[in-house]
């Protein structure tokens, strides 16, 4: 079962949703937190036999009726493992303005590659006050795709838009 909240900062309800997960009889399989401005978002992935994950549902239903919560809840499938992709890590710095991230998704889509995971933030340089963009991508390459030449080309697109960029195989 997947579970979503948007709460704010100070209300998150991991501990709460982890709880009711573990009294169903469901194990927790995956988790991401993550704070964006002065809201947490929240996604879950529960796993038990049906009869759990059935008093789960009900569990989230109550839940979210007595706290509150913006949360959403569903059930769904185990991933098909994806043997012919292969998981690069892609780190990307640059000052920021406006599309970055829509042409560095754009170039993966166009050679059908996979985001897997996205990560980007806008900050301020501490030593000049610039103000900088940064974005980690996990992303699944095509097993048919000749590496070398790929990151050729990602390099290429990268200096031609003027961001500095790394391509590196995830070593675990």
């Amino acid at each position: 079962m997947l579970i979503q909240t948007l709460t704010p900062a100070a209300r998150t309800p991991l501990l709460a949703l982890a709880r009711r997960i573990a009294d169903a009889g469901c194990n927790l399989s995956d988790a991401r937190v993550s704070t964006i401005g002065t809201d947490t978002s929240l996604t879950l992935l529960a796993t038990g036999a049906w009869d759990a994950v059935a008093k789960l549902e009900t569990a989230l239903t109550k839940l979210a009726r007595e706290e509150e919560l913006r949360l959403t809840h569903y059930r769904t499938s185990p991933r098909e493992p994806s043997g012919h992709l292969l998981p690069y890590l892609v780190e990307v710095v640059s000052s920021d303005r406006p599309g970055i991230l829509v042409k560095i998704v754009d170039f993966f889509s166009r050679h059908e590659i996979s985001v897997e995971q996205l990560s980007s933030m806008r900050y301020q340089a501490m030593q000049t006050g610039a103000a900088m963009f940064q974005a980690q991508f996990t992303i699944g390459v095509p097993d048919k795709l000749h590496i070398a030449a790929l990151r050729d080309d990602f390099l290429e697109f990268c200096d031609g838009l003027n961001l500095d960029a790394i391509m590196d195989p995830v070593k675990f």
